[in-house]
């Protein structure tokens, strides 16, 4: 049992070096109101005077105390020198000043002063970043504390007004941690259901299986009264127990009373107010309950410990692989990103990719929606004859009989509004094109999501160029072809096309209508006023009359075309529909899947730019360094933790 201290003051010191949070180690915590003696407390664990005094908060950044027990054949054995020439006996030595050492305990109060200001400034704040101190002597147990700012209410001088939030929620941090014993220090001239102390460690363990009190200055409570009811619990039940202390006072601290005389009056005073419970009370009882409390503690804590310390190394091995090694052969590698990112954007297309999104379409799965979805339905709700108007129609037909009265529906007319239709699928197939190439884009960034993309930011800033550049530059031929596939059908209206049945049954009726206007014009039937006329007025202004109700003939001639451009016009537009998405992958689609590879290797493999364009993330080579760092701590971690037999545990 007496080695697990020193094994968790290792592992304290392995992840001191890395400076993580990850492992949450036992430890005590120490924790009380602003002068309620809990850097008398310690010094009294520790045998020295060592800790800064003062007015308002003299503890304004933890500080995680290590005691390391050195027996006197230690001592004997270490061949160290001090200055003097004398045998160390008792030292200290902080994280931060590395391997110095001091024997001098005025010094280490000095230090700890020092490193406060740094951190704090000389305004009273508090600083989170905790000192690290470790204390080698033979006259004190293993142990391994922190000792937070005193719990204050009101902000005093230039202290930040939030100064109570900044204390109570420094002191949540470290008694939050499952693993942490609470030392909870009270003043015996202090009511304890007031405590502040007790309330907080309350918050985080209402059961108080992990709490600890501490009652101070035993020596001043008012003449006629005791803390007897208090330190037999009946006051307020602490399941770990109450212990009472006398702190030094102010005048034995001022005439420099040595520490061994004040634990002598110490057990005096118990002695002779206590004597019943003396023997469970005082700071020399006090460290051995800590020490005997912690060493427990930690034997519970240890299988947790050791699963979490081996789940971590699994992580931090799995994202050190992600970082993927510092690169050698850079041309080597080159060719492989190039490689991967090719196949990786024709797999996104070809539906085969390893990582398929599952919240949206992306890739060809998009593509083949915009053909089928988008495309289709925005060319299914043009209108055949949509911003085609009657008058529209008949003033056609009427402009292609020229000066002489025609007998049967000129075909020129039908010819000339339908290719005014047909014009109207180019700018939806124009616009199936640009939504293709924006997903075309858009599948770059799909695939730069990979790990090594971010790891050579040069390069990938480099391949997005490159295949934008490629994109854009396949572009003006697609637009050309789809522009093409529509003056394709401007160019001949075949009104011979198998599916045209329309024109068929019109040229009959056109044939029945001729002889019926023959038939009428024997019988000498008066011609019918032709549609609206255009006038000249005065100032020789075109005007037209008013619309008027169209002849039966009228009307049929304008039915007759309207049928022949819709029937027409659906043929064009099926073809459309199923010519355009085939362009558009030969010319786009298809050009970029053949040709992205090469295209990268001719651009991007140069010899002068390889070294530039893997020049590795800073971001990335520091979270590599940091995870490296901390995975070599996390094996040394199991490492010390595998040393400790099961034996050793009892």
């Amino acid at each position: 049992m007496e080695t697990l201290i020193p094994v968790i003051n290792k592992l304290q010191d392995v992840f001191n070096t890395v400076g993580s949070e990850t492992i949450q180690l036992p430890q005590i915590v120490v924790i009380g109101s602003q002068s309620s003696g809990k850097s008398s407390v310690i010094e009294c664990l520790v045998g020295r005077d060592f800790l800064p005094r003062g007015s308002g908060i003299v503890t304004r950044r933890p500080l995680v105390l290590q005691l390391i027990h050195i027996s006197k054949t230690e001592i004997e054995n270490r061949k160290q020198e001090s200055g003097d020439g004398q045998t160390l006996e008792e030292w200290g030595k902080f994280l931060h000043t590395k391997n110095k050492l001091y024997t001098d305990f005025e010094e280490v109060r000095q230090e700890i002063e020092n490193e406060t200001e740094r951190m704090t400034g000389n305004n009273k704040g508090v600083s989170g970043d905790a000192i690290n101190l470790k204390i080698y002597s033979q006259n004190v147990v293993n142990l391994t504390l922190v000792d937070l700012p005193g719990i204050t209410k009101v902000p005093v001088g230039d202290q930040p007004e939030d100064i109570e939030h900044q204390i109570k929620d420094l002191c949540l941090k470290y008694i939050s941690n499952p693993n942490s014993i609470i030392l909870s220090v009270t003043a015996a001239n202090t009511d304890m259901a007031t405590s502040e102390s007790l309330a907080l460690a309350r918050e985080v363990d209402p059961e108080g299986r992990r709490t600890l009190a501490v009652v101070t200055k035993l020596d001043l409570m008012d003449a006629g009264t005791d803390a007897m009811e208090v330190l037999c619990g009946h006051v307020i039940p602490v399941k770990l127990g109450i212990i009472g202390v006398v702190n030094r006072s102010q005048a034995d601290i001022n005439t420099k009373k040595t520490m061994s005389d004040c634990l002598r009056d110490e057990a005096s005073f118990l002695q002779r107010k206590y004597p019943s419970i003396a023997n469970r009370n005082g700071s020399p009882y006090l460290a051995k309950t800590l020490n005997r409390l912690l060493m427990h503690h930690i034997r519970d804590c240890l299988p947790e410990l050791k699963t979490r310390v081996n789940v971590l190394i699994a992580q931090f091995q799995s994202l050190l692989n992600s970082f993927g090694e510092p690169v050698e052969d850079k041309g080597q590698v080159l060719l492989q990103i190039i490689t991967r990112f090719a196949a990786a954007y024709c797999n996104t297309i070809e539906g085969t990719a390893k990582n398929i999104e599952t919240t949206e379409l992306c890739g060809g799965a998009r593509i083949c929606y915009i053909f089928h979805e988008t495309f289709g339905r925005t060319l299914e709700s043009v209108d055949p004859l949509g911003g085609l108007t009657t008058l529209d129609v008949l003033t056609a037909i009427r402009n292609a009989t020229g000066p002489r009265p025609s007998l049967f529906v000129p075909e020129i007319s039908f010819e000339l509004l339908v290719k005014r239709q047909i014009r109207r699928l180019e700018e939806p197939s124009l616009r199936c094109v640009e939504l293709v190439h924006e997903e075309m884009q858009r599948i770059i960034q799909h695939c730069g999501t990979q790990q090594e993309m971010l790891r050579f930011p040069k390069l990938h800033e480099r391949i997005v160029d490159v295949v934008t550049h490629l994109l854009r530059r396949r572009l003006p031929p697609t637009n050309s072809m789809v522009e093409n596939l529509v003056s394709i059908e401007l160019a001949y209206i075949n009104t011979k096309h198998p599916d045209f049945a329309e024109a068929h049954s019109v040229h009959k009726t056109a044939v029945e209508d001729t002889q019926e206007r023959r038939m009428v014009a024997k019988e000498g039937t008066p011609a019918k006023v032709p549609l609206p006329e255009v006038m000249e007025n005065k100032e020789n202004k075109p005007i037209q009359t008013p619309m008027r109700k169209l002849s039966a003939r009228e009307q049929r001639d304008c039915n007759v075309i309207e049928r022949l451009i819709k029937a027409y016009f659906l043929i064009v537009r099926k073809g459309i529909q199923d010519s355009v998405p085939k362009a558009i992958m030969h010319f786009l689609v298809n050009y970029v899947k053949d040709n992205l590879q090469s295209e990268l290797v001719s651009r991007l493999y140069k010899k002068e730019e390889i070294c530039s364009l893997l020049d590795e993330s800073e971001h990335i080579a520091a979270r590599r360094k940091e995870g490296h760092e901390m995975l070599q701590a996390l094996q040394r971690a199991s490492h010390i933790i595998g040393e400790i037999r099961e034996i050793h545990l009892w």
